[in-house]
């Protein structure tokens, strides 16, 4: 699925976007209003994550025009202001659901997945081929009951060879519909994906390439053996007593050879590691403090009487984005000061 995510807070962006993109969302990114009205009307998205301060165009009016236009994407909008008055205002300029600042990460994904569930025809049935599934309702994948550990990229072109299995598809298309725009990719790009798919794909046990090469045409689904795909793992426990594998004692896959076939990260489940958002602090760090530096100019002005409507307007502008961000990171007494 793809998510258009307009936010100009650059920390922000990078935690949300690494958040979706664990849940294998396609994410695009537009860091003020104009941008994000033009992208919604160039490319069709399943989700619209909408902060309401932004440069240009604010967007709560965006939503508007959105909604204007009979653009029926549904939308969530992100802001520090908690009241009442506000989430009324939001609803009623069409925005499907209303989330405060500072985002709580599984929170967030939870309601994605709600709005979505809303909005969509009900799920499709989990994907099969041979042993292999692919469960879009949870976004995971596995061979003979074993989890599959794969990147976003690898996920999207598995989904997309099990939902259209007859179909041929060129690089061209794959690379238009699994790549963002910000993206630069190359024909090179989709050739190193399928082969890292294939490969994983055979290290967890799946005996028959999955992946057909139409050659001057592009990739399809492979026809199923008539007797199935991969049933090596069957093959070995012939004769053994093998207890029934349930959700419960579902078992991830284990390679000898690849890391990259391994146990999920719980991480990966709900939220980036604290590591993660430590990370992303550390590198938008000098940024939030010229922010706060702009707050404390403005309170110096109007403590000398000299405070300029130009300057308040810019520290109220800074103060609405750092209590959303600072309890983002962590910094609680931060957020509830700029608010």
């Amino acid at each position: 699925m793809r998510i258009l995510l307009v936010e100009d807070d650059e920390g922000i962006a990078k935690v949300v976007t690494a958040a979706l993109a664990s849940q294998h969302y396609k994410v695009d990114l537009a860091t003020d209003g104009d941008e994000g009205i033009a992208l919604a009307e160039i490319f069709k998205y399943d989700l619209i994550l909408l902060d309401w301060m932004l440069p240009k165009l604010k967007g709560i009016d965006l939503c508007k025009q959105l909604r204007n236009a009979r653009d029926r994407t549904p939308i969530i909008l992100l802001t520090a202001q908690d009241t009442s008055t506000n989430k009324v205002e939001a609803l009623d300029a069409g925005a499907d659901d209303y989330l405060v600042k500072p985002l709580d990460i599984p929170e967030l994904l939870a309601r994605i997945r709600a709005v979505l569930r809303r909005s969509s025809t009900p799920l499709l049935p989990v994907l099969e081929w041979g042993l292999l599934q692919l469960d879009p309702s949870n976004c995971q994948v596995s061979y003979d009951q074993e989890l599959l550990h794969l990147t976003p990229k690898e996920y999207g072109l598995l989904e997309l060879f099990l939902r259209n299995p007859h179909r041929i598809f060129s690089q061209s298309f794959l690379l238009d519909n699994l790549w963002s725009f910000e993206e630069p990719p190359t024909e090179n790009a989709v050739r190193a994906h399928i082969k890292s798919l294939r490969r994983k794909l055979k290290e967890a046990g799946v005996k028959n390439d999955l992946i057909e090469t139409v050659y001057g045409l592009g990739y399809r689904l492979r026809q199923l053996p008539e007797e199935g795909s991969g049933q090596t793992k069957t093959e070995k426990n012939k004769g053994k007593k093998v207890a029934k594998k349930t959700p419960s004692n579902l078992k991830q896959s284990k390679s000898k050879s690849d890391s990259s076939v391994s146990r999920v990260p719980k991480a990966q489940s709900e939220e980036p590691k604290q590591s993660g958002l430590s990370a992303i602090w550390e590198q938008q760090k000098s940024k939030y403090i010229k922010r706060l530096n702009v707050l404390e100019r403005a309170v110096t002005d109007w403590r000398d009487g000299n405070l300029t409507g130009k300057l308040r307007q810019e520290a109220l502008g800074e103060a609405h984005t750092l209590a959303g961000s600072l309890g983002s990171f962590g910094f609680d007494q931060g957020s509830l000061k700029s608010r």
